[in-house]
């Protein structure tokens, strides 16, 4: 069996364990898998040595349109404030097509997730890295002017986070829209930059 032979197993076993997972209500383990599928536990244990590796590859074919759609933005020619807009507008569109269509799978999935925050963390790596790359972009174009990359970074996460966390995502349901996230973006180049505007140009907090 080729490398490939069994990238395919893995994943067709991954989207089986969803399935289940979505029936069920619940993780499944390596053993209620290979009773599903039919085969054998030492198949099964071949494919994924540990119970960390079944999740590890149901995260990966939850995420792997994620990691399609930032790709895809990033090597687009389009200009630099629509490829901002299209990296989280595209995602954002998706998740809150899959909440809308399968609420209840959505709330499980994300539980499931907040519990292995570690083993879903190099995903969240991933679209700070890809968004780097946007944010050096952005600079060499004159926009968020004095900010070191990693500074941007956090400052544009915290101004988006509604679109891009699947909690909030899941509170705030249908007062987003990519209106709205149009408009953050908009903002974003109209004004982030390291430049004081004088907003904290007080000795102290200033109480009514």
């Amino acid at each position: 069996m080729t490398q490939d032979d069994i990238k395919q197993e893995r994943s067709r076993l991954a989207k089986l364990a969803m399935e289940l997972i979505e029936r069920r209500g619940a993780d499944v383990t390596r053993a209620t898998l290979a009773n599903e599928a039919q085969l054998s536990r030492s198949r099964i244990d071949t494919l994924f040595p540990e119970e960390t590796d079944l999740f590890d590859a149901i995260v990966e074919d939850w995420f792997a349109p994620d990691a399609a759609i930032m790709e895809d933005v990033l090597a687009s020619d389009l200009p630099i404030k629509r490829k901002f807009y299209e990296f989280f507008a595209r995602r954002f569109v998706r998740e809150q097509t899959r909440l809308r269509e399968r609420p209840d799978s959505f709330a499980l999935y994300l539980e499931l997730g907040e519990e292995r925050i570690e083993q879903v963390r190099g995903y969240i790596d991933l679209a700070d890295h890809y968004m780097s790359e946007l944010v050096a972009q952005a600079q060499a174009e004159g926009y968020f002017d004095g900010l070191k990359i990693d500074a941007a970074m956090s400052l544009i996460n915290q101004m988006v986070v509604c679109y891009t966390s699947p909690r909030l995502l899941l509170m705030l349901g249908d007062r987003l829209n990519v209106e709205k996230l149009g408009r953050i973006v908009d903002t974003l180049f109209a004004g982030l930059s390291a430049e004081e505007g004088g907003s904290r140009g007080v000795a102290g907090l200033r109480l009514a």
